[in-house]
């Protein structure tokens, strides 16, 4: 059967040519996005803008396919009258309406010129094979490099800000900006320390998505949620660690299986009955019957289910613990999507050291450059660097006896770090007194002292603290050994001995 589109003013296409048009789409989009996948790219900018275009394709193969169910799926009955008109008993009455109709609008639009779906994609397609060619398709600024780094300026300068933090330089601050464990718990619920964390996050979801748009976020939130719940509720997670005073008051839960009235309860006492209340965070106050009927109404019923004028006047309490959350699952966002940027950061920082290190005739030279060639990329000319060497201050590999010079052809594997390798042993030496190796002590309860240095295996590290607490105890003064008495002679006798020849009566 020929379906014939019909376009003109005041009139729609059908519903089947929809369809068609739909069908027609999701295959040439699916096309397209296999070439895409499958096409090498050579630089950095190409491999984003390749992304990009993916994701724009992905984007409206999910809309395309949304809209193509809506319409078998025919709410309004429109394309079950449309196929009734086609195959009822007046078809060809039909057929020829419409194709008077197509006839009306070609010759009332003669001129006009048709532009089939194939072009945009044979743009497409252009575009991918001339990358040269292309405009910026996402939007980087000039300290960014297109994805290669990351400008964490305006971060930097509300850190800062804040009334609390250490002063420090850019530089130290892309090392250590992730280490928010090491900030006073009690100086984290201002609002400048919510505000410099929300935009810290939003920078670094920003970034991941420019650089990265295919990467699944609804899937990697979920992910840091679960994680963050669970540390959470065990008190687990770094910064804020639980309270021993929090365990101590649920200790103080009372079991009231064991009674069947409030004036059983009542022999427990004023004090007993105050502290389970107080665990329970109801009103504590009253006297003994009061109290012991307060806490038996609480037996077999959840606490949700108890009279709110029942709970304790403590809601600035309750307060600050939202707030703490709050702030704390800000902090697992940092974490976690600092974690995905290790790269990138990487990066940043050897970029920052190197321009730090050039002199006032560099920087003029390079900015000249930049004027002179703006469309160039310095990603587009690869070096030759068949032993994977490092890049040095000028983006160009070290010379081969400086990469064995160093060890950098030697990694050093750390278990304490979570089996972080390091390369050359400058790095393996230096690591002992930076955040990753100390976190991993703290997670293990052991000091970082120097009595750890070169210890990189957990159950190496867990024997020498106990050998170092066994150590300990020993020099401890021993109360049944070292404690001297002096019987009336002037006799000067162990504690044990003396209180054998006392209890025998021989002094």
């Amino acid at each position: 059967t020929l379906l014939y589109t019909i376009k003109f003013e005041g009139m729609a296409t059908t519903v089947i040519e929809e369809q068609r048009m739909c069908h027609e789409e999701i295959e040439r989009l699916q096309d397209a996005l296999v070439a895409e996948k499958l096409h090498k790219t050579n630089t950095h900018r190409e491999h984003i803008n390749s992304e990009h275009r993916a994701f724009y394709l992905y984007e409206r193969l999910q809309q395309c396919t949304s809209n193509l169910l809506n319409n078998y799926e025919d709410t309004d009955g429109i394309r079950k009258r449309e196929i009734d008109q086609i195959g009822g008993p007046n078809e060809f009455q039909e057929f020829y309406n419409r194709l008077r109709k197509v006839k009306d609008y070609h010759k009332r639009y003669a001129n006009d010129v048709a532009s089939p779906m194939v072009m945009e994609f044979l743009e497409m397609a252009k575009m991918r094979e001339n990358p040269d060619e292309n405009e910026e398709l996402v939007e980087f600024s000039d300290e960014e490099g297109y994805g290669k780094y990351l400008d964490l300026h305006e971060c930097y300068e509300q850190f800062v800000n804040l009334k609390h933090s250490t002063k420090i330089d850019y530089l130290t601050y892309l090392t250590s900006f992730d280490r928010l464990f090491e900030f006073p718990k009690d100086k984290k619920l201002n609002t400048d320390y919510k505000k410099y964390l929300t935009s810290l996050q939003e920078y670094l979801i920003g970034f991941l998505y420019r650089i990265n748009p295919l990467m699944n976020f609804d899937a990697e939130t979920e992910r840091i949620l679960n994680d963050f719940e669970e540390k959470w509720g065990t008190g687990t997670f770094p910064g804020w660690a639980r309270d021993p005073t929090s365990a101590m008051k649920s200790g103080n839960i009372l079991d009231l299986a064991p009674f069947d009235s409030a004036e059983e309860l009542a022999s427990l006492g004023l004090d007993r009955l105050k502290t389970a209340l107080q665990a329970l965070n109801l009103k504590c106050g009253g006297t003994l019957i009061e109290r012991a009927h307060r806490l038996y109404s609480t037996k077999g019923r959840e606490l949700d289910e108890l009279d709110p004028a029942a709970y304790a006047k403590n809601k600035k309490n309750r307060d600050e613990g939202e707030k703490q959350k709050d702030v704390a699952q800000l902090e697992a966002y940092v974490y976690h999507y600092t974690e995905l940027l290790s790269e990138q950061r990487t990066s940043t920082r050897e970029n920052v050291e190197r321009k730090q290190a050039r002199t006032a005739d560099e920087v003029d030279d390079d900015d000249a450059d930049d004027i002179d060639d703006n469309d160039e990329d310095d990603e587009e000319i690869v070096p030759y660097n068949p032993k994977n060497l490092p890049l040095g201050w000028d983006g160009k590999p070290i010379p081969y006896w400086l990469y064995k010079l160093h060890g950098l052809n030697l990694y050093f594997n750390c278990e304490i770090c979570g089996n972080f390798k390091y390369r050359g042993p400058k790095a393996f030496q230096r690591h002992f007194a930076e955040w990753r190796h100390a976190h991993g002590m703290r997670c293990l309860g052991i000091p970082n002292t120097a009595h750890f240095a070169n210890v990189t295996l957990i159950e190496d590290a867990r024997a020498l603290w106990e050998k170092i607490k066994a150590e300990k105890n020993k020099d401890k003064f021993q109360k049944e050994t070292e404690e001297e008495f002096e019987d009336s002679h002037g006799n000067v006798v162990s504690r044990k001995v003396f209180n054998d020849l006392k209890r025998q009566g021989l002094l």
